[in-house]
């Protein structure tokens, strides 16, 4: 295992609890810091890479979802485990997602942090409207996505599906 797939797998429990917001008590009050991006041409970068996969998603575009997507792939749900093929992925995505789900991201939710010599992690809330279920409620859901740019090309790397 190479150094740097080391350092991600050890990172990745690490970037579940730094995507929780610190509370710190002060006497009765409760602070939670607001979030303002590190970087806003990131940010910008990130929400834009972030629109574009999920049009392809609610517009049911696997090819487009399949090269955003690295081969190397790590997808873990916390209803459905994970998943490492990004073959199955999108198999799973062409079954129970094309036609019957679309995503939305909530608006202001979306936090955007810089990995060192890697790339980015990407923290949001979105909601999932299922066709199927016409009347019921979309509860937000929180997201992280890992993404790498390398050679000038951005690809998700990792995903935290949180339900």
């Amino acid at each position: 295992m190479s150094a740097s797939k080391f350092f991600l797998s050890m990172a990745l429990p690490l970037l579940i609890l730094l995507s929780c917001k610190a509370t710190k008590i002060e006497g009765n009050s409760n602070t939670i810091p607001k979030y303002s991006p590190v970087d806003a041409t990131l940010h910008k970068t990130i929400a834009a890479l972030d629109a574009n996969f999920f049009d392809a998603y609610n517009h049911c575009n696997l090819e487009k979802q399949a090269s955003i997507y690295s081969d190397n792939i790590e997808f873990y749900h916390d209803k459905g485990g994970l998943m490492t093929s990004k073959e199955k992925i999108i198999e799973g995505t062409k079954k129970n997602i094309c036609n019957k789900i679309t995503r939305t991201l909530v608006k202001g939710s979306l936090e955007v942090y810089p990995i060192k010599d890697y790339g980015a992690v990407e923290i949001g809330y979105h909601t999932f409207f299922n066709k199927q279920e016409p009347n019921a409620v979309a509860v937000p859901s929180k997201f992280i996505i890992m993404w790498q740019h390398t050679n000038s090309t951005w690809k998700i790397t990792k995903v935290i599906s949180l339900h």
